[in-house]
């Protein structure tokens, strides 16, 4: 642990941001501060357990920005988190946003799922978010059957299957009174925001209609219907007036971990809840605060109000978000902030063991790791595999772990070069890509390269590591002839001794399997959208707006390589429209 007593001493009193740095430079951690100097200090006097004393041992300078309040201190510290994505600061664990249910208001809507809340059209209507996706899919499919909005994205050009099934007016060929479509949007309104007495009516009477037509088995789905809709309302009652609408957060804390509780009320409802555990540094309410502004930019859609305990800065969260942020002192609203609390209390009771064990099993493999290649670090690791697409055009994926945990985030695709005939080739283009790229962006550099295969891969990843002038060490996972991972060879192609039982080997192979799977999950995505779609997406110089101009004009792979330049010119610039000619020639 290194001394800043001397430099701790020129540090001031004033609010800020302060960025800690390992040995190599890398930003480990970002954090605020009210008064800089004492919040400094805490970290290197006194006794720190847990994650706190990893960073500590970590920490090999720190550096530190003045600002004039503790808003602007906060906004710093989220931009460089943003910027840096720093190891020791919080980690979202779900890496996807929560659904919305969404209700356009074009002229015929329609009812649909949706993700990515940031770029919708602020006038259409979205309920939610919904903790689970198959509560609001089903719940979508359902008033789908129940109404016959508009299903297709675009207007077909005659009627299809769900005219013909009584589950769509025909919007395509029909003029559909606006009242009528005024009051079906009105209905699902009132059942999105609780309100479930015209729905279920409705649906009492078409399971009485469809029990009198002898249509039992239309019966039988409606009445499942009827009941999902009581059991949903039932565990979503409490004691609210209609009008409120919030989101109350509440956390508990012990042993270096921190457990926290949403709650989202919708219309007076326990619309559902998000939870989590994290690994705590000790500095309980600023990671409270850290943990929702990422929260809320996650799943895209920030409430008019939130609800939380006194310690959180009221004012702060209030100010960043530009919303009202308020602490309930009395009644039904501190009530339920205190059975917030009790649920974070009861899950981290539940899974702290559990979670504690899985810690000291990543890092103990960590520490096995560094002294079986002995190597004086190994905690960020990348591993890389390829796939082949149609047998010839080859994709690329790489995987990012630290401490043996994914980083979902810095996980990279590669388009491979058409000439690519075969996996070495593949392997070296998307290492030499991925490791220039580094030296230019003066990215960090992985402690460790994990590759699947043996001598021949490992050989080929070293002469590009060596011609970019880097010293990263590189390890094969080396598979039986049943295409199991057998043992560990290293750089120098030597067998590394190590027991296929044993934490590490999990690990280890836990890495293997995840970069196989991003990899071929990357070429089936690629077939699934059909082979023009596929041969765009490996193309040189065709972004995603240039993809889909080309499928717009020419629809199919036969007109596109049948097109001349001066036609693909039409939609492409010149130089790009004779890349992709000739590329299209090869294939």
């Amino acid at each position: 642990m290194k001394d800043f007593k001397e430099k701790l001493s020129l540090v001031p009193t004033k609010p800020g941001s302060y960025q800690m740095k390992n040995k190599d430079g890398i930003i480990i951690y970002v954090g605020k501060a009210k008064n800089l100097k004492n919040r400094l200090k805490s970290y290197f006097t006194g006794t720190v357990t847990g994650k706190t004393r990893r960073l500590v041992e970590d920490i090999d300078d720190f550096e530190y920005i003045v600002t004039s309040s503790e808003l602007e201190s906060l906004i710093l510290e989220i931009t460089l988190i943003k910027k840096y994505n720093p190891k020791y600061n919080i980690l979202l664990k779900d890496d996807k946003s929560y659904p919305y249910i969404e209700l356009t208001s074009e002229k015929y809507p329609r009812l649909k799922v949706v993700r990515n809340v940031k770029r919708k059209k602020k006038k259409n209507h979205l309920y939610g978010p919904y903790p689970n996706v198959y509560a609001a899919r089903k719940t979508v499919n359902m008033l789908n059957r129940l109404y016959p909005l508009r299903k297709c994205e675009t207007l077909g050009k005659d009627l299809c299957l769900y005219y013909h099934i009584h589950e769509c007016l025909g919007y395509c060929k029909k003029e559909i009174d606006q009242d009528r479509i005024k009051a079906m949007t009105k209905e699902i309104t009132s059942f999105l925001k609780g309100d479930s007495e015209i729905v279920v009516s409705k649906l009492e009477k078409e399971m009485q209609k469809a029990s009198d037509n002898l249509n039992y088995e239309r019966a039988l789905e409606l009445k499942e219907m009827l009941e999902n809709i009581r059991i949903t309302l039932k565990k979503q009652k409490i004691d609210l007036n209609k009008g409120y609408n919030f989101d109350l957060i509440d956390y508990y804390h012990d042993h270096n971990y921190l457990s926290i509780q949403v709650f989202f009320i919708r219309d007076g409802l326990l619309f559902g809840r998000h939870s989590d555990i994290i690994s705590s540094l000790g500095n309980y309410e600023d990671e409270v605060v850290e943990y929702i502004i990422k929260f809320y930019e996650k799943i895209g859609l920030v409430p008019n109000q939130i609800l939380v305990p006194k310690e959180i800065d009221k004012d702060l969260l209030g100010s960043y978000f530009n919303i009202k942020v308020n602490t309930p002192v009395r009644g039904k609203l501190k009530k339920l902030l205190d059975l917030a609390r009790e649920n974070a209390k009861e899950k981290l009771d539940l899974e702290e063991e559990t979670i504690k064990k899985d810690d000291e099993k990543r890092l103990k493999a960590v520490e096995e790791l560094k002294d079986l290649l002995n190597i004086p670090r190994a905690s960020r690791i990348e591993s890389f595999d390829n796939s082949h697409l149609f047998g010839t055009f080859y994709v690329g994926g790489m995987v990012v772990y630290d401490d043996f945990l994914p980083q979902k985030d810095l996980y990279r695709k590669f388009k491979i070069t058409t000439e690519v005939k075969d996996d070495l080739s593949a392997m070296k283009e998307v290492v030499y890509r991925r490791y220039f790229k580094v030296l230019m962006e003066d990215l960090e550099k992985p402690d460790l390269i994990v590759l699947d295969g043996g001598k021949t891969q490992i050989k080929v990843v070293k002469e590009i590591i060596s011609s970019l002038k880097l010293n990263i060490p590189i390890i094969g996972l080396v598979k039986d002839d049943k295409h199991r991972t057998s043992h560990i060879m290293n750089e120098n192609y030597e067998v590394l001794e190590l027991s296929r039982d044993s934490n590490l080997f999990l690990f280890l192979t836990r890495i293997q399997e995840e970069v196989h799977r991003y990899a071929i999950t990357y070429h089936r995505n690629l077939k699934s959208k059909g082979s023009l779609a596929s041969v765009l997406e490996l193309a040189p110089g065709i972004g995603e707006v240039r993809r889909k101009a080309l499928l717009k004009k020419f629809g199919s792979l036969k007109k596109l390589k049948e097109a001349s330049v001066e036609e693909l010119s039409e939609v492409l610039d010149k130089n790009t429209a004779e890349n992709l000619y000739s590329y299209l020639k090869e294939i």
